[in-house]
């Protein structure tokens, strides 16, 4: 699932304001030796955080219903997770760097909630939105001057980009076979013989006995 949303971001920055910019839009650790690799313009979103959104958590279970509307599973509700990256712009000159960083402003900042239809064929179809934090201020998460200082690198702007993602909880529970008979109710005499025909009743009728009294 996380490669996925690696994806999604792809196409969010490969649009917009960097539309047929030529600019490459990678995930690798921006460590000393890869920028030193660097020949061509580049934004690199670097997953450096994943940790789950305990308040979006929910108990119990949902029904998974086939088209004719009747429940035919039970699936305990998605997990939430935020997966922060870290995302930076590499260029020969800070002046450049900042006008990709304008432009990643620029392009993400439209987006606050994607839509499932937006989304890669596995989020879009647990039919959930997923919100996008951009530049936010993250508690929970590691400092930029500690990630800079665990790559080895040198402290650079950059745009905290944070995606609250669903993933699947399993496993899913098969639901008993729906009812499709209402009850019957039986009367019978004293004698235990039918008193007559079975009565239709509702779903909430329950057979009815009698018994001879001692």
């Amino acid at each position: 699932m996380i490669h996925e949303v690696d994806q999604l971001i792809k196409n969010l920055l490969g649009g917009g304001a960097l539309h047929d910019s030529g600019v490459d839009v990678l995930f690798d650790a921006p460590t000393r030796e890869w920028a030193a690799r660097r020949n061509g313009p580049t934004i690199d979103a670097y997953l450096y955080d994943i940790r789950e959104d305990v308040r979006l958590r929910e108990r119990g279970t949902t029904p998974v219903r086939d088209t004719r509307g009747a429940v035919v599973r039970h699936r305990r509700p998605p997990r939430w997770f935020r997966l922060s990256y870290l995302v930076t712009a590499w260029t020969k000159r800070a002046e450049d760097e900042h006008r990709l960083l304008s432009a990643v402003l620029a392009t993400l900042l439209p987006h606050e909630v994607l839509a499932p239809d937006r989304l890669p064929e596995r989020l879009a179809a647990l039919g959930l939105s997923v919100p996008l934090s951009v530049a936010g201020v993250q508690n929970e998460a590691r400092s930029a001057a500690e990630i800079w200082s665990a790559l080895g690198g040198e402290l650079k702007p950059s745009v905290d980009l944070v995606v609250t993602v669903p993933f699947p909880s399993f496993p899913e529970y098969d639901a008993a076979p729906p009812v499709t008979e209402g009850a019957v109710v039986r009367v019978r005499d004293t004698t235990g013989a039918p008193a007559g025909p079975p009565v239709p009743g509702t779903a909430h009728a329950r057979p009815v006995r009698t018994g001879r009294r001692t």
